[in-house]
């Protein structure tokens, strides 16, 4: 007999955000698993959690010349620079060919002025097979000189109230920790209309060549991924948790099941794995896997019993 769709190793692994059921709370992240297709003759599509796709945008982008992916003690740093076909291209080309899973699709959507994310959500709105829309909202803004939406308070507010009026799918914003306060911008996506939120982007890094002297990517900068962020990325969804009322979607350094199990406790209803997939393209469905199988030793009947669930030894 068959195992029912959301159940592994006897636990209900089914977890339900912004109205989306998602069979188990493990994620591919944006930029590592492509747009999702590309990885069906590795990865059974139909036994990880969901996915993000990788940041569409208006038209095509080439991204940045290389190199643009460098590894670190514990992680890599990446500039990429948001390569992609483009919207058009997307719903064309790729999104079809989906159709025939049944594993929830997240579009990650970004732009460099208010209006770039706009067009991107009203074109998707045409189309089916879209779960939900995860905004990057880590993007310079050109229009405001380069500052990332993001981290400018006034931006990141208007930028979910315009993306909440046009879309018409669930609207999760994917948070920079690049910021002073991660409450603080959680609250704001929140009140300007978010369903949910989804962190931590990557952080910025440089790295040097000390025998050229030069900065070992071609951007200068990167963003740094991987195991050195997760105690950090821990930290703030638990702070981003305590302070808003929607679900949080947790990630960083994610590369074991015992890692998602943290980000649960910590007060990530789902988490998404995304360095750890360079390393083992079958990343995000064995940490799924193995995520039951904890649950599982644990006398654990339904995942969504360890969310939130640390024990601080304060009273509350």
């Amino acid at each position: 007999m068959s195992t029912p769709h959301g159940f592994q190793h006897g636990v209900d692994m089914r977890v339900k955000i912004a109205g989306i059921e998602f069979p188990n709370p493990v994620l591919a992240a944006s930029g590592t698993f492509a747009y999702g297709i590309e990885f069906e003759d590795v990865v059974d599509l139909d036994r990880i959690g969901g996915f993000v796709t990788k940041g569409i945008s208006r038209d095509p982008l080439p991204g940045n010349p290389a190199p643009r992916l460098i590894e670190t003690a514990a992680g890599m740093i990446n500039a990429i620079g948001l390569q992609n076909i483009g919207v058009d291209a997307f719903i064309t080309q790729k999104l079809p060919a989906l159709a025939r899973y049944q594993c929830p699709v997240i579009v990650n959507v970004f732009g460099f002025q208010l209006q770039d994310y706009i067009a991107v959500i009203r074109r998707l709105n045409e189309a089916e097979g879209i779960a939900a829309y995860e905004l990057n909202v880590s993007c310079p803004n050109t229009h405001a000189g380069g500052i990332a939406f993001g981290v400018d308070k006034a931006a990141l507010s208007d930028l979910v109230a315009h993306a909440r009026h046009y879309s018409r799918r669930p609207l999760i914003v994917k948070l920079s920790p690049n910021v002073t306060s991660i409450a603080s911008m959680a609250r704001s996506a929140e009140s300007s209309g978010a369903d949910a939120i989804s962190l931590v982007n990557t952080f910025v890094a440089l790295s040097i060549d000390i025998e050229t002297r030069r900065p070992r990517l071609s951007n200068i900068t990167g963003g740094l991924s991987g195991p050195a962020v997760k105690p950090i990325a821990v930290r703030m969804v638990w702070e981003a948790s305590q302070a808003v009322k929607i679900p949080v979607i947790g990630m960083g350094g994610i590369s074991t099941p015992e890692d998602a199990v943290e980000f649960l406790l910590a007060g990530a209803s789902a988490v998404q794995v995304g360095t750890a997939s360079y390393a083992d393209p079958r990343a995000v469905e064995h940490i799924g896997s193995g995520l039951a199988q904890w649950c599982s030793r644990h006398h654990i009947a339904k995942v969504t019993e360890v969310i939130g669930d640390m024990q601080t030894g304060r009273e509350e």
